[in-house]
């Protein structure tokens, strides 16, 4: 079975850092390129960032630019999303989503398999 395991997520004050992670199994990982996604209360799904199946390309949101960073080990199946300067606004749940074939990293009907969220939560 695909599983795509997000984790990491908490409760972090303005201006702190978390690190997330996604665990993949169940599919050949290293041909596929792994976005995050995230979705607050009463939003839209938003492409968050992306790294093709290399890890040679990264894809960031204009909102996020700076602050994350996206990592891949294909040899461990996992990918990672460093994010510092974490504000109010990324407040979300965040999602990990594996894609075969990824043109535009932060359109989500590109995505062939999605895991369950994991909560981030940014307040003082």
């Amino acid at each position: 079975d695909v599983q795509l395991q997000a984790s990491g997520g908490g409760l972090v004050q303005p201006g702190g850092s978390l690190r997330l992670s996604c665990a993949a199994s169940g599919f050949k990982f290293d041909d596929y390129a792994i976005g995050w996604f995230r979705q607050a209360p009463g939003k839209e799904r938003e492409g968050v960032s992306c790294i093709s199946s290399s890890g040679r390309r990264t894809y960031y949101a204009d909102s996020v630019k700076g602050r994350f960073t996206i990592s891949r080990d294909n040899a461990k199946n996992t990918v990672n999303m460093q994010m510092n300067s974490l504000k109010p606004e990324d407040t979300a749940v965040y999602y990990c989503a594996a894609g075969r074939i990824v043109n535009y990293g932060y359109e989500p009907s590109e995505y062939d398999y999605w895991g369950l969220g994991t909560q981030v939560t940014v307040s003082s």
